[in-house]
C-alpha cells in the first residue's frame, strides 16, 4: 500500500512541477511583449529602494538557516543572491542591497501578500493550492514528508504509531499530510504543532511526542546540525511529494521572468549541480554533511534550466 501511494503522489508530483515550469515560462514570454512598458511593481519598489528584502528561515538546513555567528546562509538563499543579481540587471542597478527579513512556516506566505519580502528564500512547497496566491521559481528541490523517531522506536511507518502524539510544524504541507493519512487510515493520531522546525524537533527530543513530520530532507538537516545520528532516524514511505520553490508575489509576468532567466543562467553556466553539491553533500559551513546526491528528478529539471549551445547539440 506504501509502496503504491509512494508512486501515485511522485507521478501527481512531476506532473505539477512540469505544470509550474510551462507557468513559469509562459511568464517569461509574457514579459518579452510587455519590457519596454515600464517596470512592474515589485522591481519598480525595489529600483527605488535600492534594495531586496530577502525572507530566510532560520532552521531550516541547508535551505536557510543561521551560521554560528546569526548570518543566514543555505542553499536557497544562494539561488535568492542570484536572483538578486538578475533583478540589478533589470533594474540597471549593479548594487543593489539585500535586507533578510525573518519568516516562519506560518507567516512565509503572508510576507510575501502583504509586501514584507520580495523573495522567500527557505524550504516551501510550489503546489497547485498555494500557485493561486503566489508564484515560484523553477524547480530547486524535490522532497516529501516523512517521519523522525527515535532510535529506541520499533515504528518504521506510519500505521505503526496509532494512537500515538506526531508533532508538525505550523503552517507546512506535512501537517495537512499528517492529518489526511490519519482521517484516511483512522490513526487517532495527536498532533501538537510547533511554531517551528527547531521547535518541533525540540518537542521530539524532549519526549513530548513518539514522531517528527516534515519533509525528509529537513529531518536529515536537522539530525545532522544537533548530531543526533545516534538518537534519531527516519522511516515510512513519502506521505507527500513537495517540490520546492522560490516565493515572490503573483502577476507579475516581469518578476518571474528575471526570476526564471537567473535560473538559466545558472544552468546554462554549470552552475546548479555544484551549488547543490556545496550544500548539500559537502560539509556545511557549520561543521555538518549531509551526504544527500542529487536526485534523477531533479537533475533532469537542471538540465532544462542549460539554454547553453553545447546543450542543444
Amino acid at each position: 500500500m506504501g509502496q503504491t501511494l509512494a508512486r501515485s503522489l511522485t507521478s501527481s508530483g512531476l506532473l505539477l512541477a512540469a505544470s509550474l515550469l510551462a507557468t513559469s515560462l509562459f511568464a517569461t514570454s509574457a514579459s518579452a511583449q510587455t519590457g519596454g512598458e515600464g517596470l512592474s511593481p515589485t522591481l519598480s519598489a525595489i529600483k527605488t529602494a535600492h534594495t531586496v528584502r530577502l525572507g530566510y528561515r532560520e532552521s531550516s538546513p541547508p535551505f536557510s538557516f543561521l551560521d554560528q555567528s546569526g548570518r543566514p546562509i543555505g542553499y536557497s538563499l544562494e539561488l535568492c543572491e542570484a536572483i538578486v543579481e538578475e533583478i540589478g540587471v533589470e533594474v540597471d542597478d549593479p548594487n543593489l542591497r539585500i535586507d533578510y527579513v525573518k519568516v516562519t512556516s506560518d507567516d512565509r506566505i503572508d510576507a510575501v501578500l502583504q509586501n514584507k519580502i520580495d523573495l522567500e528564500c527557505g524550504s516551501t512547497t510550489a503546489n497547485a493550492e498555494r500557485g493561486k496566491r503566489v508564484a515560484f521559481s523553477p524547480l530547486m528541490f524535490v522532497a516529501g514528508t516523512k517521519l523522525m523517531v527515535p532510535k529506541t522506536s520499533s515504528a518504521q511507518s506510519l500505521t505503526d504509531l496509532k494512537g500515538k502524539t506526531i508533532v508538525v510544524t505550523k503552517g507546512t504541507t506535512n501537517e495537512q499530510a499528517i492529518q489526511a493519512a490519519d482521517k484516511k487510515f483512522s490513526l487517532g493520531l495527536n498532533m501538537p504543532v510547533g511554531a517551528d522546525h527547531e521547535q518541533s524537533y525540540q518537542m521530539l527530543a524532549d519526549g513530548k511526542a513518539d514522531a517528527f513530520a516534515t519533509d525528509d530532507i529537513l529531518l536529515f538537516g536537522l539530525i545532522a546540525r544537533h548530531k543526533a545520528q545516534d538518537k534519531f532516524r527516519v522511516i515510512g514511505d513519502y506521505l507527500s511529494y513537495d517540490p520546492y520553490g522560490i516565493m515572490f508575489r503573483k502577476g507579475e509576468p516581469q518578476l518571474s521572468a528575471v526570476v526564471e532567466r537567473a535560473f538559466r543562467k545558472l544552468g546554462s553556466n554549470r552552475d546548479l549541480v555544484p551549488l547543490y553539491n556545496k550544500w548539500f553533500t559537502a560539509r556545511l559551513p557549520t561543521g555538518e554533511r549531509l551526504n544527500v546526491p542529487i536526485s534523477l528528478q531533479l537533475e533532469e529539471a537542471f538540465k532544462a534550466m542549460d539554454d547553453s549551445a553545447s546543450a542543444n547539440n
